[in-house]
C-alpha cells in the first residue's frame, strides 16, 4: 500500500533497505552465529545520521519523530532483528532524557548520541521486575552531592557495549511506585560493572548483559527530573518506544514472507511450484494481510503519538501487541510454507522464526498489553458514564 510518505520520508526508508540489504543481509548468519555485536553496521547507521532521526536540530539531530524511526527499524528489522534491536533500543535508552532531561543534560548528552559516537542502554528489569515493574530492588541512596547505587540490573539490551545507561532505582521504597527515580550512568563509573553476556534463543547479534551497581557514586546532576518520578519516566518512555517494536514486527514478518514466497515459487512438488497449490496461496494469503494490517496500525500511531497526543497508552500497547503477534505467527507460517528448508540454517527463516518470539516478550510482555489495552477501556467507559 502506498502510505503518502513524504520525500524525505522515502529517503529515510531507501537509505535503511539499502543499509539493510547491502550491508545486513550478507553478514546476519555469521553475527547470529558468533553473537557478535554489529559494530560495523552500526558506525554505516551512524554515518547516515539514523541515530539523530528523532533528535532535535538544536542537538545534533534530524528533528523528526517516532514515525521515521519506525520506518528505519521496519527495514532494518526485515533483515536482521539482533541488529535493529541494536539500533532501537539506543532510542529506548535516549527517551528519558529527551523527554525529562534538563537542558543541561540534554546538551551534554545529545549530541553524542545522535553522532551515533556513544550508545545508550534502558536499564528497567531486573530478575523480580519485569511485567512488574513496581518490584524494583535496585537502590539510590542520597549523600550529599551524590546518589549512591546498589543492586542488579537483568537482561540489559545493548549492555557492555553503551556507553551511558538510563537506570531506574529506588530512592524511597516507604513511598512504592513514587519511590523510584531516574539516572544517568556513565560507563566506566567507579561501582558500576557488567556481568555476564547472555546466551539467547535469538536477537544473538544483539548484545544482553547484567548490569551491577557496587556503591555506584554519581552526581546529584544525573538525576533525570525530579526525585521519585523514575516510573513515570519509565511508563511514558515505554509508550514511545513501542510502536518501534511493533516496527520490529512488521519488518521481520515482512523479510520471512519475502522468503516464503520466493521459495514458494521455486520448489516444486507433483511436478509444480509450489505456489501453485492452494493451500499454500491461502498461508501467504493471510500473511500478507496480517503485515499489511500491522503495519498499518504501527504506521498509524505512531503518527499519533507523533502529533503531541497526550495519554496514548492504549494506543501504543495495541501497535506492540498486534505487530509482534503477527510476527511470531507469520515467521512460523514461513517455515512452514519451506517445509524442511525453512528449518535448516541455510535458509534465514529460521533465525526470523527464533527472533520474532522476543518481541512478544520485551517492552512489556503481549499480556500486559493487552491489561494496559484493557484498564484503559475501563477508565474510558467510565469517564462516558460521568458524561453522561
Amino acid at each position: 500500500m502506498d502510505y503518502f510518505l513524504d520525500e524525505e520520508q522515502l529517503m529515510i526508508r531507501d537509505l535503511a533497505r539499502q543499509i539493510a540489504e547491502e550491508k545486513i543481509m550478507p553478514v546476519r548468519a555469521e553475527l547470529d552465529e558468533r553473537e557478535e555485536f554489529p559494530w560495523d553496521i552500526m558506525n554505516a547507521l551512524a554515518q547516515s545520521d539514523f541515530f539523530g532521526l528523532y533528535i532535535p536540530g538544536e542537538y545534533g539531530g534530524l528533528g523528526k519523530g517516532g514515525f521515521e524511526l519506525s520506518i528505519a527499524i521496519e527495514e532494518l528489522s526485515r533483515a536482521c532483528l539482533g541488529v535493529s534491536t541494536s539500533y532501537a533500543a539506543n532510542a529506548l535508552g535516549t527517551y528519558p532524557i529527551l523527554l525529562f532531561g534538563s537542558e543541561e543534560q540534554k546538551k551534554k548528552y545529545l549530541p553524542d548520541i545522535a553522532s551515533g559516537r556513544r550508545l545508550v542502554a534502558f536499564a528497567l528489569t531486573e530478575a523480580n521486575a519485569g511485567s512488574d515493574a513496581a518490584g524494583v530492588q535496585t537502590t539510590a541512596r542520597p549523600d550529599g552531592d551524590e546518589y549512591v547505587l546498589n543492586g542488579t540490573k537483568q537482561w540489559i539490551t545493548n549492555g557492555g557495549e553503551a556507553e551511558i545507561y538510563t537506570v531506574i532505582a529506588i530512592t524511597d521504597r516507604a513511598k512504592g511506585a513514587r519511590g523510584a527515580s531516574a539516572f544517568i550512568v556513565e560507563k566506566g563509573t567507579p561501582g558500576f560493572t557488567f556481568g555476564k553476556k547472555e546466551n539467547k534463543m535469538g536477537i544473538r547479534a544483539s548484545s544482553t548483559r547484567e548490569l551491577i551497581f557496587e556503591d555506584c557514586r554519581i552526581p546529584k546532576e544525573n538525576l533525570i527530573g525530579r526525585q521519585g518520578m523514575g516510573f513515570i519516566v519509565a511508563m511514558k518512555t515505554l509508550d514511545k518506544s513501542r510502536t518501534g517494536v511493533g516496527a520490529q514486527g512488521v519488518g521481520v514478518a515482512q523479510g520471512a514472507f519475502e522468503a516464503a514466497v520466493s521459495f514458494a515459487k521455486e520448489r516444486r512438488q507433483f511436478g509444480a511450484p509450489v505456489i501453485s497449490f492452494q493451500a499454500v496461496q491461502h498461508m501467504l494469503a493471510d500473511m500478507a494481510a496480517q503485515i499489511e494490517a500491522a503495519r498499518a496500525l504501527v504506521y498509524s500511531v505512531a503518527r499519533y503519538i507523533d502529533s503531541g497526543a497526550k495519554d496514548v497508552s492504549k494506543e501504543s500497547a495495541m501497535a506492540k501487541l498486534f505487530a509482534t503477534d503477527v510476527a511470531m505467527k507469520v515467521t512460523v507460517d514461513a517455515v512452514q510454507v519451506m517445509g524442511g528448508s525453512g528449518y535448516m540454517r541455510e535458509y534465514p527463516v529460521e533465525k526470523m522464526m527464533r527472533d520474532a518470539k522476543i518481541l512478544q516478550i520485551y517492552e512489556g510482555t503481549n499480556q500486559i498489553q493487552r491489561n494496559i489495552i484493557g484498564q484503559s477501556l475501563i477508565k474510558e467507559s467510565a469517564k462516558k458514564r460521568q458524561g453522561g
